[in-house]
């Protein structure tokens, strides 16, 4: 990321790059008392680094003249003028929704003056209530007229551009809101279960009951409706052919679909059945004309629902938020902070950092946090319900056949909607994109061609005990709120979390000191205790002219105060691999780290890590090791992904590392005296051992399935664990030496 003359950025040019609400603004709404704040991110794309912020976002206060009611919305644009399409719903959508709304008012003043002799008064609009089908009718009404005028706009294409919508709408008097959602941005509210504050186990006591579902090839509802069309659903390696389109017959589930296929992050998209193109990652948007043919149409999914005394936090937000982080992740990571806008900046910044951790690349990322401070009786004094509902909004004031209380809510259609299903959500990736995961081993082998680059440390002298310090409540607690949202520590037991906690190295760190060195191999993972870091990055294929670490991209920083506690390197847990950034202290500060041997130790504790000393101690060169150093091995073994068709090893070909199946399928083929033998090597089977014994190549050709997930055991970690190890070849007979 570089400012106008092509020098990194400062810190100033890094914040205009955040669009931010300057603090907490507090209002009523009716019966709410509410604070909110929002945040907006602009991401970072390697290759267009001057690439402009996708998302939008819009606050309404005082909406249809009532200062009761407010709208807010989020708009995440996509394609070339994406920007300009989620600029002009944010224009345009709150200005038609009033349009609507109010014209659905005028009619009602109108009747409910016929029906009382005139006596309304000037101002029954103002005080008049709509029912639930006549706010989402005009709301319906909004997103299909603001669709119509952007195919019909000059400044932007939207042929193959266009933006997702989420909105909500506070109905202030009513203590109601609905909310109207158009793609996979989403809407979700943390709400009390258990009175009297936090648990004490490092979680929150609020639920997070989502308010909208995800529209998306991953509901089968979606995928029905648009393949009705003539479209296809595929993922981008099935229209490559390098994954397997697996027929969907199942009409009752969902996420069957895609995964398998978004491990990668490759979800299923839509796709012309006459070419590869639009390749919509969701079903419903503004704008997208071609994709409009294809069933991708700008009609929201809505729903009403009154707010309660136990509603305590309100997000509305764009999927760069949900790509890494549950809807539970985001509440809990809100539930810390007393503010909303610390509450979107520590959301944001864990996303971003997520984003960095596990692509290459990050999303634009944009969220609006509201906190509710409370919820008062409903007060409609001086108001009536409407009763049009019970007809179309079209029906003529003679059609009315008998008046209706003004103070008597329609029947049958002004509830409340139910429950929005979980089932069909886009799936929280929890794996490095394959993309990242070739770079990492295209990085490590350029790194091995120079022995000065290569670190590797002697796992023997591996101490776990000389890295244990006492912790306090406190500290520990810091610790936990940093690692609560990765994926590397879900499903940790307590007493893994304890172990974590004690081997956490605490490091001072002094300002313009470098903590990790793009392109050097990284062993630790590090959490900002205090203290603010700059992300640096040299892009591929140039050098660090000034030796300053590049551009800067992000910048942590670190505040007990604020309960901001980042984290950066996450990957060297999983990684022997050379790290993708340079994170150079801007302050003094305090961090605390966890060594990838650490935390593999007690990882191994785990089941997955537990199969594999399993399968190690069948293979036969391992037979005869002490359990301790197969224990080690396991803990050492890197975790690699290969997509499908990919060529893992290569018969007759020199290597040095062998494979275990975590996840997948491959085929394993040997060819011997022109004759072919094949079979499918499944989860917990091996292949490759055969050249860690020196001077054998690979004995046969492996090829993954389908997207494989391997654990890799290379010679150098071998020989670091065990030494010379005299063993006799499985296949050669011949004796000679591991690693």
């Amino acid at each position: 990321m570089t400012g106008p003359n092509d020098e990194p950025m400062s810190n100033a040019e890094i914040e205009s790059r955040i669009e931010s609400i300057e603090k907490t603004e507090s209002i009523t709404l009716g019966g709410m008392k509410i604070r909110y704040a929002y945040m907006s991110q602009r991401g970072y794309y390697p290759d267009d680094p001057h690439k402009a912020n996708q998302d939008a976002f819009s606050i309404t206060k005082d909406f249809c003249g009532q200062k009761t009611d407010a709208l807010l919305g989020v708009y995440d644009g996509h394609g070339r003028d994406g920007d300009r399409c989620a600029h002009f719903a944010r224009d345009k959508l709150p200005e038609l929704v009033e349009k609507f709304v109010m014209r659905s008012k005028s009619k009602e003043a109108k009747l409910h003056q016929a029906r009382s002799n005139g006596a309304g008064g000037h101002d029954s609009e103002n005080n008049l209530e709509l029912t639930k089908d006549q706010i989402q009718t005009a709301c319906l009404k909004a997103h299909i007229e603001c669709n119509r005028a952007m195919h019909k706009a000059h400044e932007l294409d939207d042929s193959l551009s266009g933006t997702t919508s989420i909105s909500m709408y506070f109905h202030g008097r009513r203590n109601r809101i609905t909310i109207n959602n158009v793609g996979d941005s989403r809407a979700v509210v943390g709400q009390q279960q258990t009175p009297g504050g936090n648990s004490g186990k490092g979680t929150s006591n609020l639920k997070a009951i989502p308010l909208s579902r995800d529209q998306t090839p991953y509901r089968r509802d979606e995928r029905v409706r648009v393949r009705a069309t003539g479209a296809r659903i595929l993922s981008l390696d099935q229209i490559e052919g390098l994954e397997p389109i697996v027929p969907d017959e199942d009409e009752a589930s969902d996420l069957e679909l895609g995964e398998e296929l978004d491990e990668g992050g490759d979800p299923p998209r839509v796709w012309s059945p006459h070419g590869e193109y639009p390749g919509t990652a969701f079903t419903r948007s503004l704008g997208d004309a071609i994709a409009e043919e294809l069933g991708v149409f700008a009609e929201p999914e809505m729903l009403t629902r009154e707010v309660t005394s136990d509603d305590k936090i309100l997000v509305i937000a764009s999927d760069g938020v949900f790509e890494f982080l549950t809807n539970q992740s985001v509440i809990d990571m809100c539930a810390k902070f007393s503010d909303p806008l610390a509450a979107c900046r520590a959301v944001v910044a864990e996303s971003y950092e997520l984003w960095l951790q596990y692509e290459l690349r990050t999303d634009d990322i944009t969220m609006i946090c509201i906190f509710i401070d409370g919820v008062e009786s409903k007060s409609l004094a001086g108001s009536f319900v409407s009763a049009s509902s019970r007809m179309s909004l079209g029906a003529s004031m003679q059609e009315i056949e008998a008046p209706v209380s003004t103070q008597e809510e329609a029947p049958g259609d002004d509830d409340v909607d139910g429950v929005v299903p979980n089932e069909g959500l886009r799936p929280v990736r929890m794996h490095v994109s394959k993309e990242k995961s070739k770079a990492i081993q295209q990085m490590k082998i350029k790194m091995m061609a120079s022995e000065s680059e290569l670190d590797v440390s002697a796992m023997e002298d591996f101490d776990l005990s000389k890295l244990y310090t006492e912790k306090t409540q406190e500290e520990k607690g810091r610790i936990a709120e940093a690692i609560r949202a990765s994926v590397m520590f879900q499903n940790i037991s307590d007493d893994q979390r304890e172990m974590i906690f004690g081997v956490m190295e605490p490091i001072t760190v002094k300002k313009g000191a470098w903590v990790i060195k793009q392109g050097t191999v990284g062993d630790r993972f590090y959490i900002v205790d205090n203290g603010r870091f700059e992300v640096r990055i040299v892009p591929d294929g140039e050098k660090d002219k000034d030796g300053g670490g590049g551009n800067v991209v992000h910048v942590y920083e670190g505040s007990p105060e604020k309960h901001a506690h980042p984290s950066f390197g996450e990957l060297a847990l999983m990684y022997s691999a050379p790290r993708a950034a340079s994170i150079i202290a801007q302050t003094d500060g305090h961090l605390w780290a966890l060594h990838r041997y650490a935390f593999r130790q007690v990882l191994a504790q785990q089941s997955g890590r537990q199969d594999l000393t399993s399968v190690l101690k069948k293979i036969d060169i391992f037979k005869n090791c002490r359990i301790e150093d197969i224990n080690n091995l396991a803990a050492a073994m890197d975790e690699v992904t290969f997509g499908r068709g990919e060529m893992i090893i290569e018969q007759g070909r020199t290597g040095d590392a062998m494979y275990i199946i975590q996840k997948g399928s491959c085929e394993y083929l040997v060819r011997v005296e022109g004759r072919a033998h094949n079979e499918t090597l499944k989860s917990g089977d091996t292949f490759g051992g055969e050249v860690l014994i020196d001077g054998q190549d690979y004995s046969a050709t492996v090829l993954a399935l389908q997207t494989t997930s391997c654990f890799q055991l290379d010679r150098s970690t071998v020989k670091h664990v065990l030494g010379n190890l005299k063993v006799k070849g499985r296949k050669s007979g011949k004796s000679g030496n591991v690693a």
